[in-house]
């Protein structure tokens, strides 16, 4: 590969996608075979979100491969306040191997890619969250084996996660469907977007929208759900409870899917809210597997960029 930042998952090949997918599982078959990897690389790590599994998988990740993680917290450099965001990369630079943050703004993210030489890995932004999605694959294809035809169903916020739903099936062939209430769909470029992925790919990927979860879970390989109100919204709460109730993952919704079918879920969750304990407790969870998925596509994102 020739890129030189992890920003989105639509900069990326199938085939490439799929070279992750395969390091990925090599990385964590083989651990020890990776150990001295990056030794001597720095990653920095901007925080400006809360988080338990980004952190801990990319400090920790770094770590496996031989090198060492730098956790900066919001409170450590207060970007585009202290100081801009042009400036904090032109710094770290000077100082680092490779940068992960995880902020609001994509802009943060893609102005930090363009201001910086080394790589640039995007952790988490309002709009996507590509480690997360490669992650979720990741997962799907070690327990269904393929990919390619499979459906996923996605059921609430048309949000990053959903962004990068769609842009994961559209390389890897399988159809996603993102169940939203009106109002709550994926912005529409960002479903555009992954429609032209898709086609350039030819892997015959369906991106689709609704505003049924049962249409959307019928015949489902995999359901997926998320957090109903996300980091930044939490005055919504209350609010956005009635808008997205119906569209609960409960054991009525995962009976419109297939038997076999995949419950998952990003994390943290709200229990009784997005998802009930039956389905996320129930054998049909992967919920686990998939977070510990984020420790070995993260190393393999890193392994690929700051070798």
């Amino acid at each position: 590969m020739k890129h030189t930042d992890f920003i989105s998952l639509h900069d990326y090949s199938a085939k490439e996608i799929g070279q992750l997918f395969t390091l990925a599982i090599q990385i964590k078959r083989a651990p020890k075979r990776y150990a001295n990897a990056l030794k001597g690389k720095t990653l920095a790590m901007i925080f400006e979100k809360q988080s338990l599994r980004t952190r801990v998988t990319f400090e920790t990740g770094i770590y496996q491969l031989g090198g060492q993680g730098i956790y900066l917290a919001p409170a450590d450099i207060s970007l585009r306040k202290r100081e801009s965001v042009y400036d904090v990369g032109k710094n770290l630079e000077r100082w680092c191997d490779g940068i992960m943050i995880r902020t609001f703004g994509h802009d943060i993210c893609t102005g930090l890619a363009e201001a910086t030489s080394i790589p640039v890995i995007n952790g988490l932004t309002d709009l996507e969250h590509p480690c997360q999605a490669l992650a979720d694959f990741l997962t799907i294809r070690e327990h269904k084996r393929r990919l390619k035809g499979l459906k996923v169903a996605f059921t609430g916020d048309g949000n990053n996660v959903a962004n990068s739903l769609m842009q994961a099936g559209a390389k890897t062939g399988a159809h996603v469907w993102v169940a939203s209430p009106s109002g709550h769909e994926p912005k529409s470029e960002m479903v555009e977007l992954a429609r032209q992925d898709s086609r350039a790919s030819r892997l015959g990927a369906k991106i689709m929208v609704t505003n049924d979860p049962f249409e959307a879970a019928h015949d489902a390989d995999v359901v997926y759900t998320d957090v109903w109100a996300s980091m930044g919204q939490e005055s919504e709460s209350e609010s956005r409870k009635k808008v997205f109730w119906s569209y609960q993952v409960n054991s009525e919704l995962m009976a419109h899917a297939k038997p076999d079918a995949l419950f998952l879920h990003c994390l943290p969750a709200h229990r009784g809210e997005e998802v009930t304990d039956e389905v996320i407790d129930s054998p049909q969870s992967v919920v686990f597997d998939e977070a510990e998925n984020r420790l070995h596509a993260q190393k393999a994102v890193m392994l690929t960029l700051m070798k």
